[in-house]
């Protein structure tokens, strides 16, 4: 079995929203962002987290990535719980370095008026504490097993191409030699053949390195060639989880096989089964008796309205948030 690097128990997220001060009474309401999540990543591991927008994926990675405090529960890293260390101070812990993070378009997540040498540099400088020739054979040595020339180190964000810039985040991530990274949508704002390059590249630093990857990606079809295993998020819940080749094969929970459904088909078929109408329900003070997919499922019964599904075990290492999940 594999050890767990990174661990969730029971986090929470909950943002008050209105007035609220010393001078408030009653009530005050909360947008219930992420909402009981448990789920680990091992040592190795590639966990892809999916679901659609508003699902609360950013939140629990921001959490993660400790640039959000958590409202419940705890997260720890190697058996350290950091939840426990807030957001603020975080930045200046020993352990920020081993989390980092490749956003979704590096050419709006680099200072432009940083080089590519700099963009790398930042955190080594903040992080590691480097300077002079250390920190230059650092950075050039990142920038070599991501494939970018040291020759283009010297160039500002607006001088290189899309890949290139992907490149440069890339570098900026492994270069504290972290041991956990956060892909937010990686390849999304990249043409076709330039993401396939990184994808590739991505799985070669995982097998070199020895990275554990947590993939954050609407495109499914990529989540099911890179995942070990799927964790699918609704309305801030986990609905279901599971190695990704069985999750994919065989959902077992009527949201993920929505979101299964609508992946496009080379032969033009669309598939029509199980698909969603209706809203959203609201996460404002969500009903703890009433399942999160009520109104929008295709199987939903008058026990989904008066009895929330726990996330209970399936053969096979898989867990489904479902009554009629087996």
């Amino acid at each position: 079995m594999t050890t767990a690097l990174l661990e969730l128990e029971s986090v929470s997220k909950r943002f008050p929203i209105g007035r609220h001060g010393l001078f408030r009474r009653g009530h005050v309401p909360h947008v219930h962002a992420v909402d009981d999540v448990s789920f680990t990543v091992g040592q190795g591991e590639t966990i892809g987290l999916v679901g659609e927008s508003g699902c609360g994926k950013s939140t629990l990675v921001r959490m993660i990535t400790r640039l959000l405090d958590v409202t419940d529960g705890k997260i720890w890293l190697d058996r350290r719980a950091v939840s426990e260390v807030p957001a603020a101070l975080f930045a200046r812990d020993d352990d920020r370095g081993h989390i980092q993070m490749v956003f979704q378009d590096a050419g709006d997540s680099i200072n432009p008026r940083f080089t590519a040498f700099d963009a790398i540099a930042d955190p080594l400088r903040r992080l590691g504490g480097l300077r002079g020739e250390a920190l230059r054979a650092r950075v050039e040595e990142a920038a070599v097993q991501c494939g970018l020339p040291v020759e283009l180190l010297e160039r500002f964000p607006h001088q290189l191409s899309g890949g290139q810039r992907a490149r440069v985040g890339i570098a900026r991530a492994i270069g504290t030699k972290p041991r956990l990274l956060i892909l937010d949508e990686p390849t999304a704002a990249l043409d076709v053949s330039v993401q396939v390059t990184v994808l590739k590249l991505l799985q070669q630093l995982k097998a070199e390195l020895g990275l554990s990857y947590i993939f954050v990606s609407h495109d499914l079809n990529v989540v099911r060639l890179l995942c070990d295993r799927v964790v699918v998020m609704y309305l801030g819940r986990i609905v279901e989880t599971g190695p990704a080749q069985a999750v994919f094969d065989s959902p077992a929970h009527p949201y993920t096989r929505s979101l299964i459904n609508a992946i496009p088909r080379l032969d033009g078929v669309r598939h029509t089964e199980g698909r969603l109408t209706g809203e959203p329900r609201s996460p404002i003070d969500p009903s703890p008796d009433v399942c999160r997919f009520y109104g929008r499922c295709p199987m939903g019964t008058d026990r989904c309205k008066t009895e929330m599904p726990p996330l209970h075990a399936l053969p096979g290492h898989r867990q489904a948030a479902c009554h009629f999940a087996a």
